[in-house]
Formats: C-alpha cells, structure tokens, sequence
C-alpha cells in the first residue's frame, strides 16, 4: 500500500525504514510521510525472519537510578535508536549478579549485541545463554582478568583512567595535600577496585604513603558516615579521592556540617564520573572526567562493527579521563 501510494517500489519502502540504507532524502521523507498518512509501520518480527537481525540491543545494568547510571542509560539509549536498534532493560541483583530467568529471557528476544555495564556478570555466564550476540563489557587495562574468564568472544571498551586521577593526585599534592583517602565505591565492583589500585601506585610513584581506605558503596548516605567515622575516630587527612562523584559530595557535606572542616582549604576532594550535578555551586567538585559523549559513541561503533564482521576476533576501543577542575582542591 504505501509503495502503490508513493509510487516506488517495496525495496525503496524497506530502505526508507533503516537508517544505514542509501536513499535520496526527499523520497525517504515522501515514504515516511506516506506511512504515517496510511498508519503504516514495518514488520519487524518478520524483517528479522529474512535479515537475522533483531535490532534489540540488551543493557545489563546494576542500578537505574544512580546519577551517572541514568545519564549513561539516556545516551546510550538515544544513541541506539538514531541507528534504529530499540533497547532491553535487565538489572541485576543487589549483588551484581544476574537472576537466571533473566538470561532465558535475554535468549529469547535474540539480540544483536548485549553491553554489560554490570562488568560482575562475566563473559562466562552470557555465554551459555547467547546465540551470535557477542557482548560488550567495560574494561580496565589494570584489572587481572584470569584465562578461564578471558575464554568466550567479547569486545571490550578499554576506559584508561591513569591520566585524570594522576592529574588529580598531582593537583592536590600541588597543593600541600600529604595524606590521602580513598573513598571507595562497591567493594565487589572491578571499577572501584581499578581506581582504588591506580591511586595507591601514582601516590607510590609520587613518594607518597599509601590512601587510608575510606570503605564506601558510591551512595551519599554512606559517604556522609564513614567520613565522619575517618575524621572522629581514624586518622585525618587532608585529601579524599573518591570512587564516585556521589561519594565526593557526601564526604564534602560531612566535613562542612559536622566536622567544621573547610573545603578545600582544610581537606582537598576529588571525586569520579563528572555528572551534571559536579557543577552545581553548592559542590563545584573538581573530578575525573568520563566523557559520556565519546564513552557512548565507542560503545556503538563496537556494536556496528561487530555486526558488519560478525566472525571477527574481539574487537576494542578505547576512551581516556582527564581532570576537570574546579573549587574543591585549590
């Protein structure tokens, strides 16, 4: 009906629809507008019969509601349906694994890729339960992976966090920081524990004493406690480097509300991610930035190579940190 109606073919129709198909502009928007004018929309169950593709991209997260999980989640998301894939929700457990049902019901919507932002959910798991979906995981060059995990096909986006936290460390050692904390996130996350390892080797290399472990969850509320705990009945320092943005923003208000302590001048914060909240003048944390914009576009440009070379070794890509800064050290 919408080919009779437009006067082009069917092949010119299914062109109109996918995004990545060569087509002159005026007839792909002739087309669309034919199909919303006949309440026309493709089959996609049955354009997968013919292609092979699902375009259904799965995301395992391990929280929706965090700060920098939303804003990763909306990029991401927008991202995928600009090149037509539509996306799939799984959270895991508090625990960071995945409930088995879950896994059953991943396999059968059969998709194209599958990104594991929840690195705890291992290559082994996804697979037992993925057909030709090769997953995506989130990679710290400095995190031991052991062979038996390494085994199944994945790609991997490389995160290099060693320029922003080594710039961080320098900055407040720059300005007198000597003692350093390391507030840290989840203790079964590989993020928290690749950022805690790189902070204890760039103070070594700086002649610096290893960081007081400040034991954190990446939650405000838990931040804003174990700081106080550190101050009342631990050793003070005088600078926190935290696993997360959040983290820095409840030891900030717990050393300004109920230590009397002064920011920077008293005790230099960093903190992780640079989530639109780092700016916010109450906070103006200076913290490690993870640039959501190119983070996102590496995670797709994974996902389009992979499904232009299905049979391809593991595919990489890489994206760096750096420091953005701002009122919480000097």
């Amino acid at each position: 009906m919408v080919a009779r109606t437009a006067n082009v073919s069917r092949v010119a129709v299914s062109r109109a629809f996918n995004p990545h198909a060569s087509i002159k502009p005026e007839k792909r928007d002739l087309i669309l507008k034919v199909a919303q004018e006949l309440n026309y929309t493709p089959d996609m169950a049955a354009r997968s019969m013919v292609t092979g593709r699902s375009h259904l991209v799965g995301i395992i997260v391990p929280d929706v509601s965090g700060p920098w999980e939303s804003q990763e989640l909306d990029a991401m998301t927008t991202a995928l349906q600009a090149e037509g894939f539509a996306t799939l929700l799984f959270r895991t457990r508090d625990d960071l694994s995945l409930d088995e049902t879950l896994l059953t019901y991943m396999k059968g919507f059969n998709p194209d890729s599958v990104i594991a932002y929840a690195e705890n959910v291992r290559p082994t798991t996804l697979a037992r339960v993925l057909d030709r979906a090769v997953p995506i995981y989130i990679g710290y060059p400095d995190e031991e992976v052991s062979e038996e995990e390494a085994a199944p096909l994945f790609d991997r986006l490389d995160v290099l966090q060693r320029d922003g936290i080594e710039q961080a460390v320098a900055l407040m050692q720059g300005y007198g920081a000597r003692r350093f904390a390391f507030l840290a996130g989840k203790t079964n996350s590989l993020a928290t524990q690749s950022r805690g390892r790189m902070v204890r080797k760039i103070l070594a290399e700086r002649g610096l004493p290893p960081p007081i472990l400040i034991q954190g969850d990446y939650m405000y509320d838990t931040a804003y406690r174990e700081t106080l705990n550190q101050f009342r009945l631990g050793e003070p320092v005088d600078a926190i480097f935290a696993a997360n943005d959040v983290g820095a923003f409840g030891a900030i208000d717990a050393l300004r509300t109920e230590l009397g302590l002064r920011v920077p001048q008293d005790v230099k914060v960093v903190g992780f991610d640079d989530i639109h909240q780092s700016h916010w003048k109450s906070y103006n944390l200076t913290t490690v930035k993870l640039d959501l914009t190119e983070r996102t576009q590496a995670l797709l440009r994974l996902i389009l190579r992979r499904l232009k070379n299905p049979t391809s070794p593991s595919l990489t890509e890489t994206v760096s940190t750096r420091l953005v800064v701002r009122g919480t050290v000097g």
